[in-house]
């Protein structure tokens, strides 16, 4: 036997360390093409869905739109006897209850990926990190039920009875502390999305943490620097952008949200006041109650405009997120 034997095409076969020729790997020339194919056709798929989406949203509206026009936007009135609609009260139900849950889910996720990748002991940043992920894994209605049943009359009991003997005869915090002291509203729809959220937003802000190179905090902890100082002048300027991805995609988690904030928020349809514990309601919770139920007509064609509403918050927030992020990395160009 050779010691170089030759393929059949006079090129040089792989020797096995069994001195057998090692099987050939066969080549289809088409493979590439197809596989190119298949991932324009998935990118095209998704588009075409996308699209989809939005025209059966249109159509499903049109009733309406033609009715309010974009009067539906800062319409309150919402009565399904009279067939008078507008979407003031969802669509504000669902701005601030967001609001809500970003303000306190923003610094505790920041503080919980800080804790994990600099301050945590080795032990414990396992277990840690892993307990945090599985809030993600419970179900929403779970949360909604917990924040009925067990939260809402905690907040009650201990939060919203005390804040109005305290500031009930104060002109403005009087109102915004006002309503039935049941723990249903805004603010119990808020913290319910908040702790939803955190662990998107956490374990984001943990990976892109970890991502930062050892060798820049290493020198600015050589240079005397302190925790805080090396996470916001070197941890969070190079991982800036993770950081806002991580923000919008619980901002995208919050809007979208509906068995929870069905639970907890009350579900009223009036826009008495600007009090954290006063009823209202959201688009989502507003089309679970109610889409079930309405006939056809302007009830139904309201509610699916409410649906297309919420479609293009999300739209600009999305948009407004990449148009930051891309602002950011130009940024990052032009200085270096």
């Amino acid at each position: 036997m050779p010691a170089n034997p030759l393929s059949d095409d006079g090129v040089m076969a792989k020797i096995s360390p069994a001195g057998k020729p090692a099987p050939r790997r066969v080549r289809v020339p088409w493979a590439d093409r197809l596989f190119a194919m298949a991932a324009l056709g998935a990118a095209w798929l998704t588009l075409a869905l996308l699209l989809g989406i939005l025209l059966s949203l249109v159509a499903g509206a049109m009733p309406a739109i033609r009715e309010y026009g974009l009067s539906f936007l800062w319409r309150s009135e919402w009565d399904p006897v009279g067939d008078q609609y507008g979407g003031l009260v969802m669509i504000y139900g669902t701005l601030m209850t967001s609001f809500i849950a970003l303000l306190i889910a923003v610094p505790v996720s920041f503080g919980i990926a800080l804790f994990l990748t600099e301050l945590s002991p080795q032990w414990l940043k396992r277990p840690l990190g892993v307990a945090v992920e599985l809030l993600a894994a419970v179900p929403s209605i779970v949360y909604g039920m917990w924040g009925l049943l067990v939260f809402g009359p905690l907040l009650a009991t201990w939060v919203q009875q005390p804040l109005q003997n305290v500031f009930g005869g104060v002109p403005v915090l009087g109102t915004l502390f006002s309503g039935p002291p049941v723990g249903l509203g805004m603010l119990s729809a808020g913290i319910i999305l908040a702790i939803m959220i955190i662990p998107f937003i956490a374990s984001v802000m943990r990976d892109v943490f970890e991502v930062t190179p050892p060798m820049l905090k290493e020198s600015a902890y050589g240079l005397g620097s302190t925790t805080w100082e090396v996470v916001s002048k070197v941890v969070l300027p190079y991982t800036k952008t993770g950081v806002i991805g991580g923000i919008m995609l619980g901002l995208g988690r919050a809007l979208g949200e509906t068995m929870a904030v069905t639970f907890v928020i009350g579900n009223m349809n009036q826009l008495s006041s600007i009090s954290l514990f006063e009823p209202g309601n959201s688009i989502t919770s507003a089309l679970a109650n109610e889409f079930a139920e309405a006939g056809e007509g302007l009830h139904q064609a309201s509610l699916i405009y409410l649906g297309l509403v919420l479609f293009f918050i999300t739209f600009v927030v999305l948009a407004l997120s990449k148009l930051l992020l891309m602002r950011l990395k130009k940024n990052e160009g032009s200085r270096s």
